[in-house]
C-alpha cells in the first residue's frame, strides 16, 4: 500500500503544488491548514510521514511536531520553514524533525527527501537483531531501545543514529561518515545537525542519570565507548 503523507500548511499555494506532484508520484495525501486540523487528521488516519511548516497560525509547528512525536513515535517529520536561520533549522530538529527544507525549494528536492525518509523508515529487517553494548539494547524488529530496564522510544533518525554506533561499537566514527550515512552525500543543511541529534540519543540514553557511552572524540567524531 502507498505510503500516506500530511501536508500541513497554510499555504493554499503550496499545499496545492505538494498535494498534486506527491499524488502523481502514487502517495495518498492529506491537507491540514493548521496545527488543530493535522493533529485531529494524524489521529484518524496515521500518516507515514508529515510534510509540515514551521509558521502556521494557531498551534505552531513546533508544538505540532511535538504533539505528532508523542503520540507516534516511527513518524518521519519533513519540516517546512521560510527562515534561512540555523537556529530555526535546530529548533525544528530539536523538536523531533527528521529533515528540513528552506523555502522557497524545488519540488525535485522535496520528492528526494520525501523518498529517503520513507526509504529509512521501512526499510524491512531480513531477520530480528538484538543489538547490545554494556546495558543498552536495540531491538531491529520494534525499532525500540532499552537501558537496562527502561524502554527509550526514538524517532527515525534517532534510531538510524543509534544503529550504526551499535554496529561499530569502539571504533571512532568520523563527522563525515556519520553524515554520509544518516543524511546522505547530497545533504544540504547545516553542520550542526549532527551535534543535535548526538543531544537527543544523550538526553534519551542518559535520561536516568547513566553513564555516558556516546563519547566525543575531539577533532574527529564520536565513539561508543566507556571511559576508563
Amino acid at each position: 500500500m502507498n505510503a500516506h503523507i500530511l501536508i500541513v500548511d497554510d499555504d493554499s499555494r503550496v499545499t496545492s503544488a505538494l498535494r498534486r506532484t506527491l499524488t502523481y508520484e502514487g502517495y495518498n495525501v492529506s491537507v491540514a491548514e493548521n496545527g488543530e486540523r493535522a493533529l485531529a487528521l494524524a489521529r484518524a488516519k496515521p500518516p507515514e510521514l508529515v510534510i509540515l511548516d514551521l509558521m502556521l497560525p494557531g498551534i505552531n509547528g513546533l508544538e505540532v511536531c511535538r504533539r505528532l512525536r508523542a503520540d507516534a513515535e516511527g513518524l518521519s517529520v519533513l519540516m517546512l520553514t521560510a527562515r534561512d536561520a540555523v537556529a530555526d533549522r535546530v529548533a525544528g530538529l530539536e523538536t523531533g524533525a527528521d529533515d528540513y527544507l528552506v523555502k522557497p525549494f524545488a519540488l525535485e528536492e522535496l520528492l528526494a527527501r520525501v523518498k529517503a525518509l520513507l526509504r529509512r523508515r521501512s526499510a524491512p529487517a531480513v531477520t530480528r537483531e538484538v543489538l547490545s553494548f554494556e546495558d543498552l539494547e536495540l531491538d531491529t524488529a520494534t525499532r525500540q531501545a532499552r537501558r537496562g530496564s527502561r524502554l527509550i522510544s526514538l524517532s527515525t533518525t534517532e534510531y538510524e543514529l543509534l544503529l550504526l554506533f551499535l554496529r561499530n561499537p569502539r571504533n571512532v566514527l568520523t563527522r563525515g561518515l556519520l553524515m554520509d550515512r544518516i543524511w546522505g552525500d547530497d545533504f544540504e543543511g547545516g553542520p550542526n545537525v549532527l551535534e543535535v541529534y548526538i543531544g537527543h540519543l544523550r538526553n534519551k540514553l542518559e535520561h536516568h542519570g547513566e553513564k555516558r557511552l556516546i563519547q566525543t572524540i575531539r577533532g574527529a567524531g564520536y565513539v561508543l565507548r566507556v571511559l576508563d
